[in-house]
Formats: C-alpha cells, structure tokens, sequence
C-alpha cells in the first residue's frame, strides 16, 4: 500500500492543476490516470487534435483560395489521415513537457484504472493485468467526459461517428452529417467546409449556441452557409438507418438526410462509471456529472471533483483554474483569491468566436442602459494586410458610467482579441470603463486596433 497526501485521478487540465497546486505546496501527490501518456483527453482526443486539425485545414483552405495559388490546386489533394498527422508532432511535444512537470515536482504518475475501495483507498488496476493499491487523506477526480452514446446508435459502424472516433476516421467523406450544432458541432462543420465536404448541421434548437450574442450566432450561421453548410433548425432524431453506401438520417418533421457519415455531437457524458462511487454516496446526475459545492467538494467531505467531469462550463482554460483552487482548499483549508465569474468562451469555427460577460440579451432583460461600440474587420488594415476582413469586435458599456459590460468578438483572432478586453473587464472602478481603450495607443496595424475604433464609435453613440 502506497501512502499519500492526495491521489489526483485523471491527467488533464483539471488533474494537473490540482496535482501542481499541492506539490508546490510540499503535499505527497499522485496522479493516476487510465492512458498510457499523461495530458488526458484534452491533448489525446479533444482540444489539441482537434485545434491542430483545424490550423492545418485552414491553411489548406487558405492556400486552395488564394489568387496567386489557384493554378496548383489540383496537386493540393490531401486526405483526412494526412491531415491528422499534423497533430501528432504537437501531441508529442504536449506530453513530453506536461511529463516533465509531474517530474519535476516530485509527483508519482501511475498509469492504470482507478477504483475507490473506500473514501481513502483506491485499486489502480494497471495495463500489465496487476494491480496497486493506494491510499490518500484526500482524492480530487478530475476524469473528464466522453461524448454522450445515445443506445439506440451503432457507433460500431464505420459510418457513424462522434468526436472522439471522427480523429481515426480512414478517408475524406464528400458529405457529413452532423446531429447537435453546438460547439463541437459548429466546430466541425466548420471543419469540413474548409475541406469542400457538403456537410448538413442538424440543431436540436432554434439558433445556433443560443448562449451567446444574437449578433454572433447570426453572423455564424451566415458565415457557414456561405461555406455550403445547410443548417435544419428544431430537428429531432427518429431513427437512423446505415448500409454500404452510407447513413440515412431520419427526422420526426419527416426530413431525411443523406450522407456518407453521421457525426454524433449531441452532448456530453462524465467519466465516473465504474470507480465505486455510487457506494460512497456522492452525488451523480443523470449525464454522469458530479456535483460539488463552491469549493469543488463531492457529498463525501475528502473527494472533490473538477473539470468536465462536473459538468459546464466544461473548457480546458476553467478547468486548469479549477484545479488549483481546489488544490488551495486542500492543501491551506483556505483559499485567498475567488475563481473569476466571468470566463472567456473560445470557440475555434472558422472564423473564430471569443466572449466575455454578458449580453445584449441579458442586458435587456436585466433592464441594464447600455450601449454598443463596433468595430467592422474589413476597415482595419491589418486585416486588410492578412486577407482576413470577415469579423467584427463588439462592445457593451454602461450608457451612464461607461463601464465594461460585455465583449463579442467574431473574426481573425478573435480568442487571442477578447483577452485585451477581459484585463479590462476585470479592473475595479473608473479603470473598467470604454476611455481606456479611447486614451491608449496601439500598435498600427493591429487586429488589437479594433478596441479604440469600437470604443470612439460607442462614445460617439452617447453624444
């Protein structure tokens, strides 16, 4: 039996938030965790596959579209497997550095699955077919989700696929089908599109990622249409039926959709079967999601659980967070600074998708004075310069104090743009307010420019 301070299950952003946070702490650590390589599904099958796939694409896409290059298409023909394997170099690098961090910090890695056998004992059993046991004061679960298998689908098929399986897909389809347009479903036509697949979007709901600003999600939906995508709006699956030529895709209005795949990208799952903890009592909805308190702490007092495995707002960047503070909590009891309510949404469909803070919906139901500054990408130079004109930053203010209320950004850059603005957001007083960017000078030419032009247009709005 192995002794420990904490047991941290699952490598991920969440895991290893946690892990850094009480080894630097002076805490005993452990991290367990069911791959061969640490990272989690985040650098193995979610986030950096997926993020790398996407820049290869967009190269790709860039390259065949160009003026100057439109004479050599025809010796452009790559396949999905190609594609891939641009992945893989960052995969290599990704694991070899987070490798060196559990290293450095003196924290034991062990490669198994884990099955508590009590609150503070658990049976990691490993690859080779042996087993370890180990034992901790406290265990922070951070093991991820997995996309949601609804029963009534083979994903046996070769046909039909989800986000996980999609990155060991053999050959470019001509025509996909999408079922859940929600980011991983936005995300993905984008995707396709990028490579001339007819791709069709299937939306449970009646707007595209109904979370953010109306704006936005209009743009969005405009953008991949133009790319070819036919989005179908308030459909619900009836039934499916797959053969050798492809997958038929059967809706309750009575549509049938045709193509070569079905991409199923309706929701998510936690990863908490088969650990034990239904014995322990804590707490798991129906989507496999743990609940935790505000210190990401289970129904059992010394198991806490963050990430994705807990549920929204499910990103990397939150997850990360979530870990050191929980970390803190266990290391100290105590924890001197709060997680941020407001968290930067990143969405990588083409163009790009990043906000902060509310919006112009939320403002008029909460009955809020605001105001809008914009600034359009075609009128920058920069993105003039870049070929990248699509795109516009977007700025809610208070009409009487000027404050900082939202950002929504759609173009080039847009999740690197928003965090100008999130500094911002984040400063108390007279400090968060539109004359900040007003009164600042930016590099010219800059996407970054878009902040002054957005914020004399909003000014202006209130003269």
């Amino acid at each position: 039996m192995q002794e420990y301070d904490v047991v941290v299950i699952g490598s991920g952003p969440g895991g290893e938030g946690a892990s850094m946070k009480l080894a630097k702490q002076g805490k005993r650590v452990a991290v367990v965790d069911m791959l061969d390589q640490v990272g989690g599904n985040c650098t193995h099958k979610g986030t950096i596959p997926s993020k790398a796939l996407r820049h290869a694409i967009q190269l790709l896409a860039d390259y065949r579209h160009h003026p100057l290059f439109e004479h050599t298409v025809g010796v452009m023909d790559v396949s999905w497997p190609q594609l891939l394997k641009t992945a893989d170099d960052v995969i290599t690098r990704q694991v070899s550095m987070r490798h060196r961090f559990y290293t450095r910090n003196r924290v034991d890695v062990i490669h198994g699955r884990a099955r508590f056998l009590d609150a503070h004992n658990l049976e990691i059993s490993r690859p080779s077919g042996d087993a370890v046991r180990v034992s901790a004061e406290n265990v922070v679960i951070a093991t991820g989700s997995r996309p949601y298998r609804p029963p009534e689908l083979d994903f046996n098929d070769p046909h039909i696929l989800d986000s996980d399986t999609v990155l060991e897909m053999r050959e470019t389809p001509r025509r996909v089908t999408i079922y859940g347009a929600g980011v991983i479903g936005c995300e993905y036509a984008s995707i396709f599109a990028n490579l001339d697949v007819k791709v069709n979007l299937i939306n449970t709901r009646d707007r595209l990622l109904s979370f953010l600003d109306d704006e936005i999600t209009d743009a969005l939906s405009y953008h991949l249409r133009d790319q070819g995508v036919v989005i179908l709006h308030n459909e619900t699956i009836d039934g499916v039926r797959s053969d050798e030529r492809g997958v038929a895709l059967k809706c309750k209005s009575g549509k049938e959709v045709k193509s070569d795949v079905l991409f199923w990208a309706n929701g998510r799952s936690g990863n908490t079967e088969d650990m034990g903890l239904d014995t322990l009592g804590v707490v798991i909805n129906q989507r496999g999601q743990i609940e935790v308190d505000d210190r990401f702490r289970t129904s059992v007092d010394n198991i806490y659980a963050v990430g994705d495995v807990i549920g929204p707002p499910a990103l990397a960047s939150a997850s990360y967070d979530q870990g050191r503070f929980a970390g803190q909590y266990i290391a100290v009891g105590a924890c001197d600074w709060q997680l941020l309510g407001d968290i930067p949404t990143g969405i990588y469909t083409s163009p790009e998708i990043s906000s902060v803070g509310r919006t112009e919906r939320e403002l008029t139901e909460q009955n809020v004075p605001y105001e809008v500054g914009r600034a359009d990408f075609k009128n920058l130079a920069r993105a003039q310069i870049a070929g990248r004109s699509v795109g516009m930053l977007k700025l809610l203010f208070h009409r009487e104090t000027r404050e900082l209320l939202g950002i929504h950004c759609f173009g080039e850059q847009a999740s690197e743009i928003v965090h100008i603005g999130q500094a911002i957001m984040s400063q108390a007083g007279a400090a968060n307010t539109i004359d900040y960017f007003i009164n600042t000078t930016f590099n010219y030419p800059t996407m970054a420019e878009a902040y002054r032009v957005a914020a004399l247009y909003g000014r202006n709005r209130i003269r």
